[in-house]
């Protein structure tokens, strides 16, 4: 198992966003968590990634417990979010923003095969190196994102809504780019409102509603849950 979350509770004062959730995650898998804006899915991926202290319950990552760890360590164990909004540094080269998020890395001479592999994966970064990262359409901008979190050679990328304000022919762009850095290998955690492309994507995935997951299953099968056609499939 690569990441376990054990009855993880989270609050934010007095309210509690996250309500004993349960996930886990193999190795090489897609999994998605589905549910509407304030279910608690980014909530999910900030506690996994250190950015938010749990109330309590348990996350393990490859065997090894890390809800107690700072975000920089977690870094360090192999995580990677690529969070919504993308946070690119906006002033800085398309570039310089990729090799950002290779600053952790001591293999210097591999990182140059890597940027010739992430503009392989999205060869209009290649065009746009130079480029100040502020400048690019939103959907170059997702690319610089997911790319970035691939040049930390991560074991774990967690993305947090990958699609908000792209057009649908950027969303399929971005989705097919996903599924490819899976089949290379990379294991990813995705939070999407858009549960059609989520599914499409997954291998499993998880329904979350008002911070508990209400239900869950393999993608092929939740695409035809009626309480999810319903609700998030327009069905």
């Amino acid at each position: 198992m690569l990441l376990e979350i054990r009855n993880l509770c989270v609050h934010y004062g007095i309210s509690e966003a996250l309500k004993g959730v349960s996930i886990t995650l193999e190795e090489g898998e897609i999994v998605s968590i589905i549910g509407a804006n304030g279910a608690g899915k980014t909530t999910i991926l900030r506690t996994i990634s250190g950015l938010q202290k749990s109330t309590s319950g348990e996350i393990w990552f490859q065997g090894r417990r890390i809800d107690a760890m700072p975000a920089s360590e977690i870094v360090r164990t192999g995580i990677t979010l690529v969070p919504e909004g993308r946070m690119l540094f906006p002033t800085m080269t398309v570039l310089d923003n990729l090799k950002m998020g290779a600053h952790l890395r001591t293999d210097k001479p591999q990182i140059a095969g890597d940027l010739e592999g992430v503009y392989r994966l999205f060869p209009i970064l290649k065009k746009r190196f130079r480029q100040a990262a502020g400048t690019l359409s939103g959907g170059e901008q997702q690319m610089v994102a997911i790319a970035r979190a691939l040049m930390a050679r991560s074991k774990l990328i967690l993305l947090d809504e990958p699609s908000t304000g792209l057009s649908p022919l950027l969303v399929k762009e971005v989705g097919t780019a996903l599924k490819r850095i899976n089949q290379e290998g990379k294991s990813m955690m995705l939070v999407e409102q858009n549960a059609r492309m989520a599914l499409k994507l997954a291998k499993r995935a998880y329904l979350l509603e008002i911070g508990r997951v209400v239900t869950e299953g393999e993608a092929s099968e939740l695409v035809n849950d009626e309480r999810v056609k319903k609700a998030y499939l327009g069905g």
